[in-house]
């Protein structure tokens, strides 16, 4: 008897926590919370990235290279364009007729010897004075002839026109035949040589533009292209003769490149657009409308931040993700962020019609 008034109790204390956890929780919970779960699925994710166009332009190919600027070297209808001059005998310096920076003419004398036999003064003497018996017939011309050397061996006289670029001696120097006293350079005769890895200068022409990479660049073509090795540096020596106007000095380090190959009103991309997949391949991110898909590309020259680039449907005009387009997936919703041009105003008119 006493069983019953307690699961009666029981019953009727579970009956009112029922109704009142019913009466307290909101209506649809568990419905709203599974349909916004499934709205968030189906929101895609809004990238922000920058884009760029696709264009036509005209791409080289370049061997790059370091040289120095020095005389034109010898060629089959000029002499080289510079000369160290040493003396012909052992001597004293006893007058010096030029300075660095002068103009000299072929011929000109640049500086007097004095030898432990005779000295320079005497010996023009000598000459004048044997020019005058033969005038006379009261010398033969080999006395004649033996005084100019005498007077030869002397004096440095330079074989070219230029400009004194060096002048190592003074009065009182002494000097042997081994010692250089001065260096004579044609300005107007300038070329770069330089040294090309030889994995590289197989391809290289002489005829090929050459371009010096200085302020402002100076353009020419390629002269000599050794065909030699040095086996101590595995390189070819090439060298590139300057116009006279070039503004280069003897002794300036530079550097240059030669064009090797000309690709012209080719399709390309900016650099940062051309990125690598998983898979190894060249893609680009090819934007319609507010969605870039990935499109799969080869590529060939490089230049001044631009790629040379091939693929199905890619014509000029055509928008591409730059920034961004690294990692970005296949199909992607994309907000242009460089929205200074029209391209990205478009783009983002294109993404309202399109929501």
């Amino acid at each position: 008897m006493k069983a019953k008034p307690v699961i009666i109790g029981i019953i009727i204390v579970l009956c009112v926590g029922l109704g009142v956890y019913l009466f307290l929780k909101p209506h649809g919970t568990a419905y709203a919370s599974d349909d916004e779960a499934s709205s968030d699925e189906n929101v895609p994710t809004v990238v922000s990235v920058q884009v760029g166009a696709l264009q036509r332009m005209t791409l080289h190919r370049y061997v790059t290279g370091y040289g120095m600027v020095g005389p034109a070297p010898a060629t089959s209808d000029q002499p080289a364009a510079g000369a160290q001059l040493a003396a012909s005998s052992a001597g004293v310096v006893a007058k010096v007729y030029v300075v660095e920076g002068q103009h000299v003419e072929k011929g000109d004398v640049l500086l007097d010897l004095n030898s432990g036999s005779a000295t320079a003064e005497y010996a023009e003497q000598e000459v004048e004075r044997q020019k005058a018996l033969y005038a006379q017939h009261n010398t033969s011309l080999k006395a004649l002839q033996d005084a100019e050397a005498q007077l030869a061996l002397l004096q440095v006289t330079t074989p070219l026109s230029g400009t004194v670029t060096r002048l190592n001696v003074k009065p009182g120097t002494a000097v042997d035949v081994s010692t250089v006293v001065a260096e004579v350079t044609d300005l107007n005769r300038l070329a770069v040589s330089s040294e090309i890895p030889a994995s590289e200068a197989a391809e290289l022409r002489t005829g090929e533009p050459v371009q010096v990479l200085t302020q402002p660049a100076v353009d020419t073509t390629l002269s000599f292209v050794s065909p030699a090795v040095d086996t101590n540096n595995a390189t070819v020596r090439v060298w590139a003769a300057l116009p006279p106007d070039s503004g280069l000095r003897p002794g300036e380090f530079i550097s240059l490149r030669i064009v090797t190959a000309v690709h012209t009103n080719c399709l390309v991309a900016p650099e940062a657009s051309v990125v690598t997949d998983v898979a190894g391949h060249s893609v680009v991110s090819l934007v319609k409308g507010n969605v870039a898909a990935r499109t799969p590309v080869e590529t060939g020259f490089r230049e001044n931040g631009w790629v040379e680039i091939a693929g199905s449907g890619l014509k000029e005009g055509d928008s591409v993700v730059t920034v961004g387009a690294y990692g970005l997936p296949e199909k992607t919703r994309i907000q242009v962020a460089n929205s200074s041009g029209g391209e990205a105003a478009a783009t983002d008119s294109q993404s309202s019609q399109a929501q």
